[in-house]
């Protein structure tokens, strides 16, 4: 970062606050100091402190206690540190509790969680006005964002190409309740001073969306300067790489701090409940009136949904889109189960043969 940094000030902009520092106080460790992580490359981290910038990894102990690669250090963490200001490096031991992070289930098979960016108070969610707009896939962001305890807000971008711009503010409004919708353009400016009221000093947001629809773009308009990499996309279907790599928290000039993420070619839920709710509060409050609190809405006497449906009150897009989200949910947790319980096997299994090679040891005198 240059000198001019709005990062270099102190940690209040870097959005410290007395949460994270009664819990850091709780450490009562005076070799440690305070710092908040700011890039992610593979394992390896970049935190500023009050002193700037230090190239950072993971101490052997927090690597070796984390359950889960969910409880190792993400962009937008507050962490203590061993700092050595000398080498401009540092050692990470704890991460301090989070006041709430946006994650989603790792790509591939196994079932663990990645923590996409953690303590955030706004999340924009990224999606084009021309050919990009996908009421299914907003749903899923938004389900994940409200379970991070962030404010969701849908940015339609790309505003300029737009046939029309009010139908999608329109449809993006209704596939998002209790969320607010901007229709915005980086080329021209349109939209973007309805945004200053998320960008004060200290706060946190963070930017999710499909590669191609212009968040790198969005947040160097907002930097005022070409500091992230750009990249064109097709023509005929509106996508392009992924532009940005690798997550990385930078201070936009009036203080505000915005966490860039990689284009997410897969957004798979995770532990995703109350969030689901949440995305889905119109379709929630009408099941709330079922005649049975375990109603499945397939034929049911007094289902208030099916008869929302019929009634046409209810989109069945709508209904269909939260219960495959609420499908693929008990899907994950029955995987989590699974594989819990095969953990905890192997666990004793572990157990039993430790104890049984102390016990020969003692038989052949060698305890």
């Amino acid at each position: 970062m240059n000198s001019n940094d709005p990062l270099h000030s102190g940690l209040v902009v870097l959005g410290w606050s007395a949460f994270f520092r009664s819990s850091f106080d709780a450490l009562a460790d005076t070799s440690l100091v305070p710092a908040r992580v700011c890039e992610e490359h593979r394992g390896a981290f970049v935190v500023v402190t009050g002193d700037g910038e230090l190239r950072a990894d993971v101490s052997g102990r927090l690597r070796h206690a984390a359950a889960g690669r969910e409880e190792l250090p993400a962009v937008g963490d507050w962490v203590a540190i061993d700092a050595r200001l000398a080498e401009r490096a540092a050692t990470i031991h704890h991460v301090l509790p989070r006041r709430g992070a946006l994650v989603r289930k790792a790509a591939g098979t196994r079932t663990d969680a990645q923590v996409v960016a953690a303590n955030l108070d706004t999340v924009f969610i990224v999606t084009s006005a021309n050919q990009d707009f996908n009421a299914g896939r907003l749903a899923r962001y938004l389900t994940v964002v409200w379970e991070s305890g962030a404010q969701p807000v849908v940015l339609l971008t790309k505003a300029d190409l737009a046939e029309d711009v009010d139908r999608l503010v329109g449809d993006a409004a209704s596939a998002a309740p209790g969320a607010a919708v901007h229709a915005i353009s980086s080329v021209d400016g349109r939209g973007l001073d309805a945004l200053d009221q998320y960008l004060a000093p200290g706060r946190t947001i963070a930017l999710i969306g499909s590669s191609g629809v212009g968040k790198s773009t969005l947040v160097n308009r907002l930097l005022g300067e070409e500091r992230l990499a750009v990249s064109p996309v097709r023509e005929h279907d509106d996508t392009g790489r992924h532009t940005t790599t690798y997550r990385q928290l930078v201070a936009l000039p009036g203080g505000a701090l915005v966490i860039d993420t990689p284009g997410m070619r897969e957004l798979s839920l995770w532990d995703s409940g109350d969030g689901l709710s949440a995305a889905f509060s119109d379709v929630a409050d009408i099941a709330a009136s079922c005649r049975f609190r375990d109603c499945k809405h397939a034929a049911e006497p007094g289902c208030a949904v099916l008869a929302a449906l019929a009634g046409g009150t209810l989109p069945r897009e709508r209904f269909e889109q939260w219960q495959a989200l609420g499908g693929e949910l008990a899907f994950l947790h029955r995987k989590q189960d699974v594989r819990a319980m095969l953990d905890e096997k192997r666990r004793w299994k572990a157990v039993g043969k430790a104890g049984r090679e102390r016990m020969n040891a003692k038989r052949n005198g060698l305890g």
